[in-house]
């Protein structure tokens, strides 16, 4: 695998490339093959066997003094300390019992009740089951094909055998840094990757006893080594109701949201921020199994960014919570209330139809369609050319209006660290921000005159909202991106198409491993005649869902049957008329 490009030396201090973050996460990893939570899970096992062999010593005490009053045959004695011992085999029995882990009850919380207009309805589970394809660099087991080293460099789209279409059936998923979390055509979760921080929501530690390596091993010994099966492999996430549905999930770097049928918001996982790990609240620092996040009113629409999620609520209304050292939570958080950030709360703006983020920064879109942005703004990422673009902490402090975005009927948005993408309802892709890795996909001679340069005549970052040049003025139906890389849909054929950094061979152009200047169309046998309809990029990897050519061919068929029984029973129905005249 080609080496890591290194980060350019404005990188802002006051933000971690989530690229290097991952890079040293997998060091660390490998460098210490004994994991933390394991440690930590044989602490409750022995915590739990010392209060069971504590309360088995007391009741055995208990025993003794009983025994020791007999002091002649008394059948009605005998049968008391009989019944003690039958009674301290079945707490210790009990006592062993809560190791198990058992679906909690279904108690899910308050919704208020509200006058307010609905202008967002509560989104319903998606029906049509999709063929999941991967592709890019799966040293964190973020591509789910399985355990063996051979599966962590694929260069191309390539179906994910786990999930097969007529069976597991998965109908939407959502990328983050490192990992990736499905629904099925049941409303049931899935995930797989990189679970350090717990954001697969699922007890991974069974597939690391086979896992442990020397520490004093080369790094190029451990790379190719096999990865951990349990996270390497797709499969459900654990505790959650079976009444509950899921119709909507959005994945960070260190968290996993969920949203149900009812509106209702499940998470799991940690945040981050500039000094290190936050937490999840200020009394859980990694919360590794799904949980719900109380919000009054029902939920339409989550997103995420790196470390922080925003909510949309049916009536227009958004919530923000996580890290918001870059007010990418639409409100300033002072270093003394961070803590109280990561509970959800409003931040002003109403009357909303759509939300999205990049890793730092966030969008909204209101019924008027005008477009608002606000949080990190270094490379002119939000789309505002401020006077503050392109130096280190550029930010804008409060949701803004993006002129830039103006009366062009924006309906989507896609952010990556340092750039964005904004989708037009007639399929244009409008880009701004960062170049050097070429996320914008607009050649540097045909780049604009509003680009940004620097000291040395070279193009920088783009902070006005750009049209984006298409060979044969390709529309696209749906855009994705990733750190430094993009995904976008074809409204024609639903071809896939790619650009930006791709050493990692995340934008899946095959074994050149080269950065892609301009949007380029995927094109491989495994997806030929895919009806790609769902995309999603991570930091070094990415996945495609699309419908295959025979499941294309169904619909059509049935709808052919239906129009020749429409016939026949028209056909009848004209004989019997004539008939009847």
């Amino acid at each position: 695998m080609a080496p890591k490009r290194k980060q350019l030396h404005d990188e802002p201090e006051n933000s971690h490339s989530a690229a290097n973050k991952r890079q040293t996460r997998r060091k660390i990893s490998t460098a210490a093959p004994a994991p933390a939570p394991a440690a930590r899970r044989g602490r409750k096992r022995t915590s739990v066997t010392s209060s069971v062999a504590s309360n088995k010593g007391s009741l055995v005490s208990a025993t003794d003094s009983i025994s020791t009053t007999i002091t002649e045959p008394d059948d009605k004695k005998l049968e008391t300390v009989e019944e003690t011992q039958a009674d301290d085999e079945q707490v210790e029995s009990s006592l062993t019992d809560v190791v198990v882990v058992k679906k909690p009850e279904y108690a899910p919380y308050k919704l208020k009740k509200t006058t307010a207009k609905v202008i967002n309805p509560t989104p319903s589970l998606k029906s049509e089951p999709l063929n999941v394809y991967v592709f890019g660099t799966g040293s964190m087991a973020e591509l789910g094909l399985g355990p063996e080293a051979k599966t962590k460099e694929v260069k191309r789209p390539r179906l994910n055998p786990f999930l097969p279409i007529d069976s597991v059936s998965i109908v939407d998923f959502a990328v983050g840094g490192a990992h990736v979390v499905a629904i099925d055509k049941h409303g049931k979760l899935w995930t797989w990757g990189g679970n350090d921080h717990g954001v697969l929501g699922r007890n991974t530690s069974t597939g690391e006893a086979g896992l442990l390596r020397d520490a004093d091993a080369d790094d190029d010994d451990d790379d190719d080594g096999d990865l951990n099966p349990s996270e390497s492999t797709p499969a459900p996430v654990e505790g959650i109701p079976d009444e509950v549905v899921f119709v909507q999930v959005a994945a960070s770097d260190n968290l996993t949201v969920a949203l149900t049928n009812e509106g209702r918001v499940w998470t799991w996982g940690t945040f981050r921020c500039n000094e290190g790990i936050l937490g999840f609240n200020e009394h859980t620092e990694f919360q590794r199994t799904p949980i719900q996040i109380p919000i009054e009113f029902p939920v339409a629409q989550i997103a995420t960014g790196q470390d922080h999620v925003l909510a949309l609520t049916t009536t227009g209304r958004v919530y923000s919570w996580g890290n918001g050292q870059q007010f990418q939570l639409g409100r300033r958080v002072l270093d003394r209330a961070k803590m109280q950030a990561l509970h959800p709360r409003e931040f002003g703006i109403k009357n909303i139809k759509y939300i999205a983020s990049g890793e730092f920064h966030s969008f909204a879109i209101d019924i008027s369609g005008n477009v608002l942005t606000w949080g990190l703004n270094q490379y002119g990422q939000c789309g505002i050319p401020s006077e503050g673009a392109g130096e280190d902490g550029a930010v804008i402090t409060s949701p803004t209006y993006v002129d830039g975005l103006k009366d062009r009927d924006i309906v989507s948005i896609a952010g990556g660290e340092h750039h964005s993408i904004a989708l037009s309802s007639s399929g244009d892709a409008y880009v701004f921000g960062r170049i050097d890795m070429h996320e914008i996909g607009i050649e540097k001679d045909e780049l604009p005159e509003t680009a940004v340069k620097d000291q040395a005549g070279h193009a920088r970052f783009l902070p006005v909202p750009t049209k984006l040049p298409v060979d044969d003025d390709e529309k696209f139906k749906f855009v994705a991106c990733g750190t430094h890389h993009n995904i976008a849909l074809a409204q024609s054929d639903g071809s896939a198409w790619s650009w930006g950094f791709g050493e990692t061979y995340q934008v899946g152009q095959g074994p050149a491993g080269e950065d892609v200047e301009i949007p380029t169309k995927i094109e491989n046998t495994a997806t030929k005649g895919v009806n790609m309809v769902l995309a999603g990029a991570g930091g070094q990897f990415s996945v495609i869902g699309g419908i295959p050519p025979k499941q294309q061919e169904e619909p059509e068929k049935e709808e052919t049957l239906n129009n020749k029984e429409s016939g026949k029973q028209a056909d009848e129905s004209n004989t019997e008329n004539q008939e009847g005249h």
